[in-house]
C-alpha cells in the first residue's frame, strides 16, 4: 500500500449528548457518512455503539468525528469514544433541552480530561427563536464551571442543514488551534472491534492512545500472550503504511485468530505494557452525586474501551463527598493494561450512575494499607509527577529505593520507549538523585544511603552483641538489613569505595581499624595465644593444656581464638584444628619441597615433613585439597603444576 496524498489530522472530533438529540445526523452532515453502522442500529434509530466518520476541511485535510451513543445503557461505548477525544460538540435538541445524558456527558467528558469544545443547539427548525433563547440559557448554567463554560454555541439544523456551514467552520478553527499530537512513545490502542476479513483475517480497530504502528511491525495483544504482524494498516478507511495517535485506525493482523481477541483488550508495541489488577488512582467525585463514595465499595471501573468490576479503596480518607479529592487503590476482578496519566471513570455496580473518575498513577505491586502516612505520601509524589516524566521516574525508585531498578522494568511502569527511560535516566544521574551501578541498572541515591546506614548500624550492633568481634558475614548482614542480594553487594561496593568498611576474605566485612577494646589482661592472653600459634604452627595444644600456662581459662581463650579468626590470622580448618593463617602456605611449601623430592606422597609422609600428628596432618591436607593446592590421586597427593609454579 503506498501513503495516500491526503493528510490525516491526529485529532478527534467527538459529540456527546442526550438519546435522539440528532448527533448522529449532525456527523452526517458534517461527513456526508452515516455513523450508524450496525444493523440494530439502523432499525431502532439510535447510536449503540461507536460511529467513526473521516470529516474533510476546506483545505482537503481529514479528522475524525466520532459520533457517541446517548443512551444510559451505552455510557461504556460512550466512555470507550470519549476517551479519545481532542475536541467535544456538544448536542442538545432545541426541543427538549438539557437532559439526564446531558449532564452525565458532559460529567464524563470533564472527567476525560476533554478541554476544548463547543454547543451546538440543534433541531431548531422545530421551535421558535424564543424557545431558542431559553434552551440556551438552560445550557449555559448547565456549563457553568466546566470547560464548556466559554465555548462557542450555535444554532443548527441537521435536518434543513441550517447552521451546519458555520459549525464545519468552527470545527476546523479549532482543530488548528491544537497542537500537533506526539507521535513518539510506546503504540497502544484499545480495542475497539475484532472481526475477520474475508481474504484478509483478523481486523482490530480503535483509536491508538500513544505511537505510531507501521506496516510489518508486530504487536502483542494484552492481557494475554498472543502476538500478530501488521499486514495491513487503515485510518479512517484510507490504506496507510503508518497510524498514529489520533486515528481511528483498523489493522489487519496476521499470526492470531480473531477468536483470541476481544473488545476492551490492547494492541501494543511487545515488551512494554503489562496487566495489572491494581491500580493507585487520584480520583474525583462527581458534584452531583447523592451519597458519597465509601472505603470498599464495588464499582465499574471504565478506561478506554475496557470495563472491570472491583472496589474501590480509598488511601488518605474513609468516605469521599460529591466535588471531593482522594488518593485510592482500585482492585479489580479481571487484568487490564493502563499507564500512567490515563484518565478513567468510576460507575456505581447498580443502579449504574457515573460516581467520579480521575487519572491512573501507577500500578500497584502489593495491596496498599489505608491511613498509613508512607502510603499516602508515596502515592501523593506519583500524582504531584504527572506531566514530568522525570519526576515521576524518580518517584517511582524514590519509593522502592532499596531496589535496583532495570530500564526494561521501568519502561513498562511509566509507558515511555527505553530510550526515553535512558535519555531521562541521565538526565537525574547528572543532578545527582540517582546514580548507575551497571549497564542498565540504577539506583536511588537516597537508597545507597539508607542501605549503607542499615549496614553500618548491623555492624555496629554485632559489634555490640559481641564485643569480641572484628568482621561480620555478609549472609548475617543480609538477613539484618533485609536487602536483596543484588542491592546489598552495590552498596557494600559504596561503602567500600568510601573507605566507609572494609572487605576481608571469607564474605566478610568490618568497621575500618575496628579493634575490641579489652581489658588488659585479655590483650596479654591474645599476645600469648597468637605466640604458641606462631611458634607451632602445625601442632598447637588444646585449649585446656594452654589456658593454665597463659595465665587465663578455656572460655576466655576460645573468644581469642574467635576474635583471631575474625581478624583472618586464624583459619579454622576442621571443628577442632584452627591453624595461624599463615601456616597454609607455609604447609603447602613444605609440601611442595617434599613432592619434588619424592613425587606424590602419603598422609604419613606429609604428616612426618610437616612434622606434626595426624589430628593436624589430615585436616591440613583436606584443606589443601579444597583450595586447589592439591588434589588426591588414590591414597596419594600431588601438588597442582600451577600452584607448583607459584611455590618455586
Amino acid at each position: 500500500m503506498s501513503q495516500p496524498d491526503t493528510t490525516i489530522y491526529g485529532v478527534v472530533v467527538g459529540t456527546a449528548g442526550h438519546i435522539d438529540h440528532g448527533k448522529s445526523s449532525l456527523v452526517r452532515q458534517l461527513t456526508g457518512i452515516d455513523p450508524d453502522r450496525l444493523p440494530e442500529e439502523k432499525e431502532r434509530g439510535l447510536t449503540i455503539d461507536l460511529g467513526f466518520a473521516p470529516m474533510t476541511l476546506a483545505d482537503g485535510e481529514l479528522v475524525g468525528i466520532i459520533d457517541v451513543p446517548g443512551h444510559e445503557k451505552f455510557i461504556r461505548n460512550m466512555v470507550a469514544g470519549a476517551s479519545g477525544i481532542d475536541i467535544v460538540i456538544l448536542v442538545v435538541a432545541a426541543d427538549d433541552s438539557v437532559m439526564p445524558q446531558t449532564r452525565e456527558h458532559l460529567d464524563i467528558m470533564t472527567i476525560l480530561g476533554v478541554r476544548k469544545g463547543m454547543i451546538a443547539i440543534n433541531k431548531i427548525d422545530l421551535v421558535d427563536a424564543g424557545m431558542i433563547e431559553l434552551v440556551e440559557e438552560e445550557v449555559r448554567e448547565t456549563v457553568q464551571g466546566t470547560f464548556l463554560a466559554d465555548a462557542p454555541m450555535l444554532r443548527v439544523s441537521a435536518e434543513t442543514g441550517e447552521g451546519i456551514d458555520a459549525l464545519r467552520d468552527q470545527v476546523q478553527a479549532m482543530v488548528r488551534e491544537l497542537p500537533a499530537r506526539d507521535e513518539t512513545g510506546v503504540f497502544r490502542l484499545p480495542i475497539q472491534r475484532v472481526f475477520s476479513s474475508k481474504g484478509h483475517g483478523t481486523v482490530i480497530t480503535g483509536v491508538p492512545m500513544s505511537g505510531a504502528v507501521e506496516i510489518e511491525d508486530r504487536l502483542e495483544i494484552l492481557p494475554g500472550a498472543a502476538t500478530g504482524r501488521v499486514r495491513g494498516l487503515q485510518a479512517y478507511r484510507v490504506p496507510v503504511e503508518r497510524a498514529r495517535a489520533g486515528h481511528s485506525t483498523a489493522i489487519n493482523l496476521a499470526d492470531i485468530d480473531y477468536r483470541e481477541i476481544e473488545r476492551g483488550m490492547v494492541a501494543a508495541t511487545p515488551g512494554y505494557f503489562r496487566a495489572t489488577e491494581m491500580i493507585e488512582v487520584s480520583l474525583r467525585a462527581l458534584d452531583g452525586i447523592s451519597t458519597p463514595l465509601m472505603h470498599r465499595m464495588p464499582v465499574r471501573f471504565l478506561q478506554g474501551t475496557m470495563e472491570a468490576v472491583g472496589r474501590l479503596y480509598l488511601l488518605d480518607c474513609t468516605a469521599l463527598a460529591a466535588g471531593g479529592e482522594a488518593l485510592a487503590q482500585i482492585r479489580l476482578e479481571q487484568p487490564v493494561v493502563v499507564a500512567p496519566g490515563d484518565r478513567f471513570v468510576l460507575r456505581r455496580t447498580s443502579p449504574m450512575v457515573t460516581l467520579g473518575g480521575g487519572e491512573v498513577l501507577d500500578q500497584s505491586r502489593w495491596r496498599l494499607k489505608a491511613g498509613k502516612d508512607f502510603v499516602v505520601s508515596s502515592v501523593r509524589r506519583k500524582m504531584d509527577a504527572l506531566g514530568s516524566p522525570e519526576a515521576f521516574l524518580l518517584s517511582i525508585m524514590q519509593d522502592e529505593e532499596l531496589e535496583i531498578h532495570e530500564v526494561a522494568d521501568l519502561a513498562r511502569r511509566a509507558a515511555m520507549t527505553r530510550e526515553e527511560i535512558e535519555t531521562h535516566l541521565q538526565s537525574l544521574q547528572k543532578s545527582d538523585e540517582i546514580r548507575t551501578i551497571s549497564d542498565g541498572k540504577w539506583v536511588a541515591r537516597s537508597g545507597l544511603e539508607r542501605g549503607g546506614d542499615r549496614i553500618i548500624d548491623a555492624l555496629e550492633h554485632a559489634y555490640r552483641e559481641d564485643p569480641y568481634r572484628i568482621s561480620v558475614k555478609l549472609l548475617e548482614i543480609r538477613d539484618r538489613t533485609h536487602l536483596t542480594d543484588r542491592f546489598l553487594e552495590s552498596v557494600v561496593e559504596q561503602l567500600e569505595s568510601n573507605q566507609q568498611i572494609e572487605r576481608i576474605r571469607g564474605g566478610r566485612v568490618m568497621l575500618p581499624g575496628w579493634e575490641p577494646d579489652l581489658p588488659e589482661h585479655e590483650k596479654k592472653v591474645l599476645q600469648g595465644f597468637r605466640g604458641h600459634l606462631a611458634e607451632h604452627l602445625f601442632e598447637p595444644a588444646r585449649h585446656e593444656d594452654l589456658a593454665g600456662p597463659l595465665g587465663t581459662d578455656v572460655a576466655t581463650l576460645e573468644k581469642m581464638q574467635a576474635l583471631l579468626i575474625d581478624r583472618g590470622e586464624v583459619v579454622r580448618i576442621a571443628t577442632d584444628v584452627a591453624l595461624l593463617a599463615e601456616a597454609i602456605p607455609q604447609a603447602a611449601q613444605k609440601l611442595a619441597v617434599l613432592f619434588e623430592k619424592e613425587g606424590a606422597f602419603t598422609a604419613s609422609q606429609a604428616r612426618d615433613a610437616l612434622g606434626t600428628t595426624r589430628k593436624f596432618a589430615i585436616p591440613l591436607l583436606e584443606h589443601l585439597d579444597k583450595s586447589g593446592w592439591t588434589r588426591r590421586n588414590g591414597d596419594r597427593r600431588e601438588i597442582r603444576p600451577e600452584k607448583l609454579e607459584e611455590l618455586s
